[in-house]
């Protein structure tokens, strides 16, 4: 608020007159609001009132979320270790049945080799293809080129030609991929 004075002086006697507005303190105080209207003081403490309230609300969302943080943590970990300890369920229900097929085989008494050989044949197959299902592949050594992403080489046989050389010549082990990542590398002989 402005406090306006002026001095006037008529025939020698300093006269003072003063246009000020009246002022309260503190609380009492008015200010004009945007809109040219007169509102309380307490009013103008209606911002801070609301940065606390903002604070308040801040603090709490903070709060909760940091809770709820730390309960997606304890929930996953759970999870994680819950993965850990029947990760291989599926693997187990899998074999299962050709563990099954072998029981019936080994329960069986029958001396044809014929026989034994077809069953044990089968259930090769069947668990080759129970592997397969759950992602397990061969890794191709026929004739490939080596290649020590897939191939690890135990030994090197000289002599075999140019048309040989850095081939695969012989599969010592056969090596598998779960997912297309390498679970054991095949073990072969390379051509030199």
């Amino acid at each position: 608020m402005n406090k306006k004075e002026k001095n006037i002086k008529v025939e020698g006697e300093e006269l003072e007159l003063n246009n000020e507005e009246t002022t309260q303190n503190g609380a009492e105080a008015q200010a004009e609001d945007a809109n040219g209207e007169e509102t309380p003081a307490e009013e103008e403490l209606d911002p801070l009132v609301a940065a606390q309230n903002d604070a308040e609300q801040w603090k709490d969302k903070y709060i909760r979320l940091v809770a709820e943080f730390e309960n997606y943590k304890k929930r996953t970990l759970k999870e994680k270790s819950e993965l850990i300890l029947n990760g291989s369920e599926k693997t187990v229900a899998a074999i299962l049945p050709i563990l099954d097929d072998f029981e019936r085989a080994t329960a069986d008494k029958t001396e044809d080799p014929q026989a034994i050989k077809e069953g044990y044949e089968l259930i090769y197959k069947k668990f080759l293809k129970a592997l397969e299902t759950l992602g397990v592949h061969k890794i191709k050594t026929d004739n490939a080129d080596f290649d020590v992403d897939y191939h690890e080489a135990i030994a090197m046989v000289p002599g075999m030609g140019d048309d040989k050389k850095g081939k695969v010549i012989d599969c010592v082990q056969t090596g598998y991929t779960l997912n297309d990542k390498v679970i054991r590398h095949a073990k072969v002989a390379v051509g030199q």
